[in-house]
């Protein structure tokens, strides 16, 4: 039959058989070279059997149009139809490899290589490729029998005639023939120079282990010695020459491209070291100067070529070295410190496309196997497998890993490669990121046997296995060993409390391992300080547990306890103190401030007792205390910089005090239930920290004028408090913003005093900024008048003048803000009656001021919202938001602050209370408005808690989110409650502020 309805039928067959471009295959099947085969259904099943048809079909035709002659074309046919297993070789091949395709298009008659197998060629070993590779006798044709060899592995693989531990085992096997070749061509043109020397090829990485990659770095050592009689210098020369040949041969590129690059560089002292050494030499450097990853890279050390008996001795030299390694000082946080250098290393755009790097990738899996090899390896001589899935199952043998944990990192590990196979086939070019077009993923998933939905299965199966290799420290080490490392005494379990130790950490990345080395190191042990924590640590792991990350909180308590774990007064609070330990663990796991902070200042955990007086207790100190305290230190301070820094301090273990106290009050403890009224938090936290930096300016002007001028300024200074200052609402990473004013002295210059003035804010700015180990204080004083562009400080008159005649609304409204907060007492109270007119109309706002203070705030909304935010989550200036309610508040200040006193605070809480109070709201209004601040106020607290650095928004990471909704309340699984409930507290917020601020 011929005609339309013929090739219906052959497109409809194509599109069932896998093919994505039926109409191309159709055309090559009607092409010269398969006509006789065409309606030949066998074909067409075979190629749909292939990872990718429309590939294998184009491979078949290329290799048919490259016989040389009708006959051979014929052989061909009549083998690929009559012969099912060479059939299934053949276009399994073409299906999954174009390189290889290529290969047999050049090498026509290479295709008979896979027409029989004896038993033996079913699972050749190193003779069975060296005889492969004989015939080469030149770099080119040693290229081409390596890619001959290379044809009947992979189609072993694609077959399934072989698994991928011996795929890479026979990968391995062919690098090791393949290296014992180029050495004999490099020997040949060496002539007599090979003579003076022994030299042995050491293999290395995947290679040494017996699983290499299709595509792979061949990793070696040379290890050189003179020949009988003859000069050892002249030997090394000749091993070098040799060697250096030898790779040029393995790496060098033509027409048939390279074998594979040959990498010397794990060698001592890498590529700046010799690139051949003698065994001594080598034993020297790695007795000495070693690093910890280069034992763990010994760990796969085979001999493969040259010398093989100077190889053996070589691997026997260097084996006690390994196996010692683990107890190097700082052993696992090296290995630690290598892994996280990996990850860091990988470019953001490919980190979740990488199969071997990346988190949960191969070398996830290799290093938790290598580390747990080391550590026990030393006592158990049956771990010492190079080949990652031996060594697997010897550890589950073993019982150091368990059987079912073994089953899934096995199944997990083999899947990983073989994706890392199949991607590597296709080019046979080096690479380990999984490919992101829809064709490359629909050939890699069908070649490893996904054939419903292969796109899909294949992404799902990948991330299913990687999720398995991220989580199995956790799965299988995390809660059975933290008990075992807390409370196990030594001997009692088959594992002892150090041997449980190394297990635990040896499997995990980088911050949980190390957090539970430090648990172990926490608990072990006979000294006072071991016994007290071994006592505390299985509740404190109950508190850690209750945070939305644990870890950090566990990492945080071994640093506290390493600073301070040799002071006495440390052991006893612990012992002691029960509200000491539960404080410091919930302060710890509470996100990045307050650790960061109690670190800089370790003995700061003084504060979390329940000691009275300066150095204990939670509950925050008020400003005329904290005052005293800065400037009895200044007093003592024999400079201004000294004095700032004494102030700084205190400011930091203020800082501490109020975070500590707002975290335990959030979260709660056993004897404190937590705290019901959040706005009470809010206050605490906005009140403490507006003392701290008053006191802390306070102290730094009077620092900076003794310093500079004595006891004496040559004019009167004061510190006017702003915005959140000023309204004694600050937050934990709210800046200061002030407006300066001076006066000068009777008789003092105009022009003297405001250069003292100008030199002393100068000054105070630069010294609260100084990097240290105290975190800055920024003063900004972008309020004043004509703000950024206006002076920086001002004469009480030249304020005066400047209100009077320029003054706009906006300035009215930011200083109802406005408080003295430091410096001359009498000019501060002299600058609140100058503005007070200003800031309370004694006849209200007309239509027209309050228009505009609309139009102000519409317009502030829509330039200042950042780009990409979402509105009803921002704080600041979404629905419901802190500017929604301030403004909101502060309109009713303008309108009616000269005619009700109580309007006339600072405080946007309390101003808000007046005004319910004399009727300007309603209370159910007042209430809405109030619980809508009081939450935005608490977000952003917890946001610069969690996260350590100021923010208007919840953050977009989950760990960080779910801290926050742990911080307001939250528990696990709840986070979209909480952002829920703020989008609608936020909507009836808004809902009052249209109606009493826009007059909707």
């Amino acid at each position: 039959m011929t005609g339309p309805g013929r090739r219906s039928s052959t497109f409809t067959r194509l599109l069932r058989h896998g093919f994505t471009d039926a109409s191309a295959a159709e055309r090559l099947l009607d092409g010269v070279e398969l006509s006789p085969v065409r309606n030949d259904p066998v074909l067409l099943e075979a190629l749909g059997r292939t990872a990718d048809p429309d590939l294998a079909l184009h491979g078949l035709v290329r290799l048919l149009e490259a016989q040389p002659g009708a006959s051979a074309r014929r052989e061909l046919l009549d083998t690929v139809i009559a012969a099912k297993p060479l059939r299934d070789r053949l276009l399994g091949v073409l299906g999954a490899s174009a390189a290889l395709a290529d290969h047999l298009a050049r090498h026509p008659r290479d295709w008979e290589a896979l027409v029989t197998y004896e038993p033996r060629d079913l699972h050749p070993g190193v003779e069975e490729f060296e005889r492969g590779l004989a015939e080469a006798d030149d770099p080119v044709s040693l290229r081409v029998a390596y890619r001959r060899c290379l044809l009947s592995i992979a189609a072993r693989d694609v077959c399934g005639t072989t698994d991928l531990a011996e795929t890479a085992a026979e990968l391995a096997d062919l690098a090791t023939a393949t290296l014992r070749a180029a050495l004999a061509l490099a020997r040949a043109a060496a002539s007599d120079d090979a003579a003076l020397c022994r030299l042995a090829v050491i293999a290395m990485g995947k290679c040494g282990g017996h699983e290499l990659n299709y595509v792979s770095d061949v990793d070696v050592i040379f290890v050189g010695e003179a020949a009988d009689g003859a000069d050892e210098g002249k030997a090394l020369r000749a091993a070098t020459k040799l060697a250096a040949h030898m790779m040029r041969i393995c790496s060098e590129t033509t027409v048939e491209g390279s074998i594979w690059p040959v990498d010397a560089n794990l060698r001592p002292e890498g590529r700046n070291g010799p690139l051949v050494r003698t065994l001594s030499s080598h034993l020297a450097y790695y007795q000495r100067w070693a690093k910890t990853w280069e034992f763990q890279a010994l760990l796969k050390a085979r001999p493969v070529a040259g010398d093989l008996e100077l190889g053996a001795e070589y691997v026997t030299a260097v084996a006690p070295l390994v196996w010692q390694a683990a107890e190097r000082e700082n052993f696992v946080p090296d290995v630690q410190k290598m892994r996280r250098r990996v990850v860091e290393n990988i470019p953001v755009a490919e980190v979740e496309r990488e199969l071997k790097l990346g988190p949960g990738g191969l070398r996830d899996v290799e290093f938790a196997v290598q580390l747990l090899q080391l550590v026990h390896g030393r006592a158990d001589a049956s771990l010492r497998s190079g080949t990652t899935l031996d060594a697997l199952q010897a550890l589950a043998a073993g019982g150091y890993v368990g059987r079912t944990d073994a089953v899934q990192l096995d199944a997990a590990y083999r899947f990983l490669r073989s994706m890392e196979h199949r991607i590597q086939l296709y080019r046979l070019r080096r690479t380990h990121l999984v490919p992101v077009v829809e064709g490359d993923q629909r050939r890699l998933g069908r070649s490893l046997g996904l054939r419903t939905d292969p796109v899909a299965e294949l992404n799902r199966e990948w991330k299913r296995h990687a999720a398995v290799v991220r989580r199995l420290h956790e799965k299988l080490f995390y809660r059975p060993l933290l008990d075992a490392v807390a409370q196990l005494p030594s001997g009692e379990a088959r594992l002892s409390t150090q041997a449980a130790r190394e297990r635990l950490v040896a499997l995990g990345y980088a911050d949980p391992a190390a957090a539970l080395r430090h648990l172990e190191a926490l608990a072990s042990g006979v000294t006072r300080k071991a016994a007290i924590q071994r006592t505390l640590l299985p509740v404190l792991l109950g508190w850690f547990a209750d945070s939305a990350d644990p870890d950090a909180g566990l990492l945080n308590f071994r640093k506290v306890s390493d600073a301070l774990g040799k002071t006495p007064w440390y052991l006893r609070l612990l012992r002691d103190e029960g509200a000491a330990a539960e404080n410091l663990a919930r302060v710890l796991s509470a996100g990045r401030l307050a650790p960061d902070l109690l670190m800089r200042a370790p003995e700061a955990v003084a504060l979390l007792g329940d000691g009275d007086g300066d150095a204990g207790g939670l509950a925050p100190r008020g400003r005329a205390h904290l005052e005293q305290e800065i400037l009895s230190a200044v007093g003592r301070a024999d400079s201004a910089v000294q004095g700032v820094t004494a102030a700084r301090g205190v400011r930091r273990r203020e800082l501490i005090r109020t975070a500590a106290a707002d975290i335990v009050a959030s979260y709660g403890t056993e004897a404190q239930p937590v705290e019901a009224d959040q706005g009470a938090l809010v206050d605490l936290v906005g009140g403490a920290v507006s003392d701290i930096t008053a006191a802390t300016l306070a102290g730094t002007l009077r620092a900076v004028v003794r310093d500079g001028w004595g006891d004496t300024l040559p004019t009167r200074f004061a510190i006017i408090g702003m915005g959140r200052f000023g309204g004694h609402e600050l937050g934990y990473g709210s800046d200061a913003d002030v407006l300066f004013v001076h006066e000068p002295r009777e008789g003092v210059d105009e022009h003297e005093a405001g250069r003292a003035a100008n030199a002393v804010v100068a000054e105070m700015r630069r010294l609260l900024q100084v990097p240290s180990a105290d975190p800055p204080l920024l003063v900004d004083a972008d309020l004043r008048p004509e703000g950024k562009s206006g002076p920086l400080v001002r004469t009480l008159k030249s304020y005066e003048a400047y209100y009077r005649r320029w003054s706009l609304g906006w300035e009215s409204q930011a200083l109802l803000r406005a408080q003295p907060v430091a410096g001359d007492e009498d000019l501060g109270r002299r600058f609140v009656s100058l503005i007070d007119p200003l800031r309370y109309p004694r006849a209200g706002l007309g239509d027209d001021a309050v228009r505009e203070i609309r139009r102000l705030k519409a317009r502030m909304e829509a330039e200042r919202m950042p780009r990409g935010a979402d509105p009803k989550l921002h704080t600041k200036l979404g629905p419901g938001g802190l500017s929604d309610v301030e403004w909101t508040v502060q309109l009713l200040q303008l309108r009616y602050g000269a005619e009700e006193a109580g309007l006339r605070t600072t405080r946007t809480r309390g101003a808000l209370a007046a005004a319910r109070a004399c009727g300007l709201l309603s209370e159910e209004d007042a209430a809405t408005l109030d619980e809508a601040w009081v939450l935005a106020t608490r977000v952003r607290n917890a946001v610069m808690l969690v996260r350590g650095r100021a923010g208007d928004t919840f953050p977009s990471d989950p760990r960080e989110l779910a801290a926050v909704g742990r911080y307001l309340g939250y528990g696990p699984g709840h986070v979209g409650d909480m952002l829920d409930d703020y989008r609608r507290t936020g909507r009836r917020a808004r809902g009052v502020v249209d109606s009493l601020f826009y007059g909707a």
